[in-house]
């Protein structure tokens, strides 16, 4: 054991110093202590995270009302060909029940007023199209819009921003489907 040197400093002097080599060990500063550019760091990095996962929330919201759209609109247009097709059928057995009770065998009269039912039906379904479709709105993702909002006031310094309640989400209601 006398072969080991000693390389602790002389008694009542100071520990060890960077000039001769060593550090003493690295403790981050206290969450208060620490510098301005720092927090402007943290802040930044922090904006940011929240400004993606916004944008991943508006993306998320919009993926999901269109694949809902589309599964929907799918299910109507089978529903509409099938319907279609048994409107033909019937249709034609009304032509020749026409003709045959009403006008006395003739073999054409009953398919001209069936042709009127059908124009005036149509022009109320392009009517009714109309309205829809000038009514209709394309998907807009209100929890991130309303996310965004909320995250604006707190971020100006709106004291009731920071505790309001989160909306829910809303489903649609029996009549809407």
């Amino acid at each position: 054991m006398a072969d080991q040197k000693d390389t602790s400093p002389p008694a009542g002097t100071p520990g060890p110093t960077p000039s001769s080599g060593q550090t003493p060990p690295h403790s981050p500063p206290p969450q208060d202590e620490r510098s301005l550019a720092d927090l402007v760091v943290s802040v930044s990095e922090h904006g940011s995270t929240l400004i993606r996962e916004e944008i991943e929330l508006a993306k998320a919201e919009v993926s999901e009302k269109l694949g809902k759209l589309l599964r929907g609109s799918v299910v109507g247009i089978a529903a509409g060909v099938f319907a279609f097709l048994a409107l033909i059928l019937v249709m034609d057995g009304i032509a020749w029940l026409l003709n045959e009770e009403v006008f006395d065998g003739k073999t054409w009269p009953g398919f001209f007023v069936e042709a009127a039912i059908f124009l005036l039906i149509a022009a109320l379904a392009g009517l009714l199209a109309y309205k829809a479709v000038k009514a209709g709105s394309p998907p807009v993702p209100q929890q991130a819009i309303e996310e965004a909002r909320l995250t604006k006031e707190t971020l100006a310094g709106d004291p009731t921003a920071a505790t309001a309640p989160i909306p829910s989400v809303s489903t649609p209601s029996k009549e809407a489907k």
